[in-house]
Parts: C-alpha cells; structure tokens; sequence
C-alpha cells in the first residue's frame, strides 16, 4: 500500500510555499526522513522528509509549483528489509546511488541542508556520501566544500539541481547574451518589503562616527581568554547590541511601531541581526538581547549565521523584533542609508572601520573610526530623537565601561 507525501503544515503566517525541486525520482530508493524536496516559503526553505523506507512511486507536483499546506505531493511504496528493496524497480540515478545508500549514507542525505546539497552537486559528489559534523551528524556547507569527489559526477539528469526552479532563459545571440530567471520567493518577498517600507514610512537618516579605539583594545586584551572561557569568539557585534540596548532604553520610541493611529511601545528588546545569505537577505531575531551576556550575543549570532549558511532557520527564528542592526562594513561599505524593516521604526547601519586622522585633546591623531548610519520613521520619531540615539551608542562604544556601570 503507497503511503502519502503531504506538504508539512506551514507555520501560521505562511499561506503557501513553491515546490523548489525534487532530491528523487519516481523508481528511486529513499530511506525514511530523507528529504525527498525542498518547499521555499518567503522566509525559509523547509524540507520534506520520506515517511518511510521505500520506493518513490509517483510524484504529483512539478517543480516551480505552488502548493498549500496537507497538499498531496508524492507516493511512497514502502518495502520490507534490504532485498525487498533492491528488488524493487529503480531509475539509473538509484542504481547509482545504491551504494552509498548505506544506514549511514541515507540519515546523512536526510540531513543535509539545501546549501551543502548545492556545493556537492556542484562538486558532483552524493551529499550521502559527506561525513556531517552538525548537530546530529548534519552536513553542512562547510562539510560539502571540505568534501573530494571520489567518482566522476553523475549524469545531470540523474537528480535535479536544488532551487532550480527556473531555468535561465537566453534571449539574444552569443554576441550579446542575455538570462531572464524567474524571482525565488525570498527575493520577491524582499522587493515587495522593501517598496513597503518606502512607501508606507516616512523615512529618514540620520549619520554620526564613532571611535573604536576603546573597543578594539577591549577586544585585544580579552579576546583569548573570552574564548576560552565561553566558547565562542568576541566580535564587534556584542558591543553594538549592548550600546543599541542601552539607547534604546534612553529612546523607548526607537524601539516602538505604529498600528494603526496607535503607537506601540516595547518594553522588550527583540533585535534582528541581518544576514546575508546565497538566496538573500534574512533577518533572524535576538530575543530579549537586553537579558543576554556577551557571550549569549555572540553565541546566538553565531549559531544564526550558521543555520543561515545551512539553510536550516525557522519561522520563529525570523519572526518579529523590535529593531535590526545591519553591518554592511563586511562587505567594505564605508556609508549607506538603510531602509526599514517594517513595522519597525528604526535600524542601525554599521560600516567599515577605517583608520582616519581625529582630532583628540587638540591633537591629530589616527583612529580606527566607523561611521553609523540611523534610517528611522519620521512619522513618530523626532530628529531630537533620533540624533540623541546615534549620540549615545557613540559614548557607549568610546567608553564601554559605561555599558558595564549603565551611564
């Protein structure tokens, strides 16, 4: 008796999702939890694992496809031991596989992310066949790309290359080619949110610089034994949500959003960290980072940047906050004008640090300075506001002992 493969229940704030591609084809051989295809919704890719051991005997949607959740999507016959199973009719690309479909192989392809699953196609090698050293055996990108192919690459119709869900079209001639690729959800969700934010606020920047030269030798002297103590490296980014923090409590508004003709207030301080990432930029959200260590921050952000090259963030991961701070200085960005991230009403834009000529106590001296971008809705924040913000993350960032004493 084939049993059923449905679309997973979708999370509350989530209609639908597009069926990206299929790991398998009908006649292949799938172990129980292997992800069969990859479901991207306009925040997340979600996976959706084989019920059982068997055979994929039909798929019902295409890639590309749309589909809601408990939709049908596939058909599973599911077999009785090893011989059952290699009796049963299989595709070339299972024949192939077979080997490598070992108990070890198929939980490893099961936990492979979308991202290590797009290096190994790429390198032409059985994401099963990767050692994963993720939480529970997961292979991550990092693994894929440590990975030596040990075979020549399959054949390219042997499985379908992960979020392909569009092929490029070529519009001209050689001389002057052109591609024309459909939007992923997440780009399109981008476009629409971005366009939102403009046209719904009315936005406005505000710029000041700060020196780093306090932080930066903070960070020199502790950062070995920081390490070693927490486990985890002390970057920058735990100094500028503590100063954010600190501001916002100054600046309650910064950290409120407008409902309606209401304005609301939180009295919590949930702070989205942007992250860019293959398929864009995705915002997961530290929660209550006024309650966190510095070793929580940078733990936490780790670990976010981690699922996000992994392709494994949640739904709750990326729901809510109260205000983001995005670092465009890892790219070289030396100034910018961020846009909001609605319904907040504020976000922080850090950028390069850059040594240049300051002058301190009447002297010109060369500091390692950062300048800091604040887009906020003018609609409820004041420029008084606003400037005031940037003025004291500037006095938390050059004095961190004021983090430490709350002045």
């Amino acid at each position: 008796m084939n049993i059923e493969v449905k679309v997973p229940r979708l999370p509350e704030s989530v209609s639908d999702a597009t069926l990206v591609a299929w790991h398998k084809n009908p006649g292949d051989i799938v172990e129980r939890d292997e992800n069969l295809a990859d479901l991207e919704t306009d925040k997340v890719v979600l996976e959706v694992p084989a019920p059982v051991r068997g055979v994929l005997r039909e798929v019902r949607v295409k890639g590309g496809t749309t589909v809601t959740s408990g939709e049908l999507l596939a058909l599973v016959e599911p077999v009785e031991g090893e011989a059952a199973a290699v009796a049963a009719p299989a595709s070339p690309a299972a024949a192939d596989a077979e080997p490598a479909a070992s108990a070890q192989g198929g939980r490893n392809a099961g936990r492979t992310g979308p991202a290590a699953r797009r290096v190994a196609k790429e390198k032409g090698i059985d994401p099963a066949s990767i050692p994963g050293t993720g939480p529970a055996g997961r292979v991550t990108k990092a693994d894929a790309e440590a990975a030596q192919p040990v075979a020549a690459p399959k054949p390219a119709a042997a499985e379908p290359a992960p979020h392909a869900v569009a092929v490029p079209t070529v519009l001209s001639t050689a001389a002057r080619p052109e591609r024309r690729v459909a939007m992923t959800r997440l780009r399109a969700r981008i476009a629409e949110r971005l366009v939102e934010a403009q046209q719904t606020a009315a936005m406005l920047t505000t710029f000041n610089e700060v020196d780093l030269a306090a932080v930066m030798a903070l960070r020199a002297k502790y950062k070995d034994s920081f390490e070693k103590q927490h486990g985890v490296k002390l970057g920058f980014m735990g100094f500028f949500v503590k100063a954010t923090v600190e501001a916002l409590k100054r600046h309650p508004v910064i950290n409120a959003s407008i409902e309606g003709t209401d304005i609301v207030y939180h009295d919590y301080y949930d702070i989205g960290i942007a992250v860019s990432t293959d398929r864009g930029l995705i915002v997961p959200i530290l929660r209550d980072a006024d309650r966190q260590t510095f070793a929580g921050v940078e733990g936490a952000i780790a670990d976010y940047g981690r699922k996000a090259r992994e392709g494994t963030l949640s739904m709750d991961d990326l729901t809510g906050g109260t205000f983001t701070i995005t670092n465009g200085g890892v790219f070289g960005s030396l100034l910018s004008t961020p846009i909001l991230n609605p319904p907040q009403s504020g976000i922080l834009g850090m950028h390069e640090i850059q040594e240049r000529p300051a002058v301190v106590d009447g002297q010109v001296v060369v500091r390692p300075m950062m300048y800091l971008a604040l887009s906020y809705d003018h609609r409820i924040i004041d420029g008084r506001d606003a400037v005031q913000f940037l003025v004291a993350i500037k006095e938390a960032l050059e004095d961190p002992a004021r983090l430490l004493l709350g002045v």
